[in-house]
């Protein structure tokens, strides 16, 4: 039997009501079923391609809509809709106000379970008890089996979890590792939010906002020395971000954002600290601008690498500077062994960033503040 001239006949017969879909397949009454898939014998003049059954019966119970909204219902329900070119002449055929369509080219169908059994019927039932008091003992035993022969058992609750290249100890591991990594982001953020407060207790200073007013500036203030010169990784302009914020920015970049001329100083406090009350460093580039007393205050320097950054320094030899100040050389993690030979000779820490993974400059930075913390109180003793 043609699906096509079997839909027409419920058309025209206005039994559209009959025909009901069952997972897969439509069930004209009792009598047919058919694939929704197959294709039938009307052919789209946009492309030549054969409507599928499925596509006639959603155009033929929802051509009452607008040609547009036809179109995304069919899309919603990922049903391929008709053509607009075809809509008159297929609706007319369907209603049998025409007899034929040159868009019709004959198939030969098979007869697709020309009539449906008892046990078939019976699937059309609802699952209450109510739509199986009909049946004899023979056809509800029979419609078990039937619902057990066609149930495709695939894995229990054991299986899912066995596979043959994979295990579940990774995702373990990355589960924890995630939630550890996130609590220490959030307790180091709420560390972030605690305001510092500048005190060094060893020089008498307050706590307060007019005591900071007036006091002198720099006086008892650590300080700490960079170089200069844009070859080295930490300047005057990119200091304050990496110690602070935990974050490298290359000197040309923060250049050019810098309003107004150089700075001459620069404060930095560890804001990612533990501890509520953190002290405050000065952090200066012209040492030949330093007083005898200021190079009592001066803790740490960051190195360039170069004999001629220590001229005119008070001191007589690396030995001396590096006994009296920290030394710290920053350097990218895949620059060659050359580039810090000379550093190697010297009593100085070595930090290691990488070009492109911003995130690890944070334990970079964190890495300098504990080596200089450390560096203060062998210092104060």
């Amino acid at each position: 039997m043609d699906p096509l001239t079997l839909l027409r006949e419920y058309t025209i017969r206005n039994s559209l009501d009959k025909i009901v879909r069952v997972n897969d397949e439509f069930r004209f009454g009792s009598d047919y079923s058919f694939p929704a898939a197959i294709e039938t014998s009307y052919l789209s003049k946009h492309n030549t391609r054969r409507y599928t059954l499925e596509t006639l019966i959603h155009f033929i119970t929802n051509h009452h809509l607008k040609h547009t909204d036809y179109i995304q219902n069919a899309r919603a329900l990922r049903i391929t809709a008709v053509t607009l070119p075809d809509r008159k002449t297929l609706l007319d055929y369907l209603t049998g106000k025409l007899q034929s369509s040159d868009s019709i080219l004959p198939l030969d169908f098979p007869n697709i379970n020309p009539q449906i059994t008892n046990v078939d019927r019976s699937l059309q039932y609802d699952s209450n008890a109510n739509d199986f008091e009909g049946l004899e003992t023979g056809e509800k035993k029979s419609l078990i089996e039937l619902i057990r022969a066609k149930e495709k058992p695939f894995k229990d609750r054991e299986a899912m979890l066995v596979f043959k290249t994979r295990d579940f100890y990774s995702v373990l591991t990355s589960a924890t590792k995630r939630d550890e990594e996130r609590q220490r982001t959030e307790a180091l953020q709420r560390k972030d939010n605690i305001v510092a407060k500048n005190r060094i207790e060893s020089r008498g200073f307050g706590l307060g906002e007019e005591a900071t007013k007036m006091r002198k500036i720099g006086e008892g203030v650590p300080i700490i020395l960079v170089p200069s010169a844009f070859s080295t990784l930490i300047t005057i302009y990119n200091v304050k971000d990496f110690l602070e914020d935990g974050v490298f920015i290359p000197s040309d970049v923060k250049l050019k954002q810098v309003k107004g001329g150089k700075p001459e100083c620069v404060t930095v406090q560890k804001k990612f600290s533990r501890d509520r009350v953190v002290t405050a460093y000065e952090v200066r580039d012209k040492p030949s601008a330093l007083k005898s007393d200021d190079w009592d205050r001066v803790v740490a320097v960051f190195v360039l690498g170069k004999e001629w950054q220590f001229k005119d320094w008070p001191f007589k030899d690396h030995v001396e500077i590096f006994n009296k100040i920290i030394g710290f050389y920053m350097r990218f993690e895949d620059d060659s062994v050359e580039s810090a030979k000379t550093v190697k000779q010297w009593n100085v820490k070595i930090i290691s960033i990488s070009k492109n993974k911003r995130h690890q400059d944070r334990a970079a930075a964190l890495e300098v503040w504990e080596k200089l913390e450390e560096f203060m109180r062998s210092r104060s003793r």
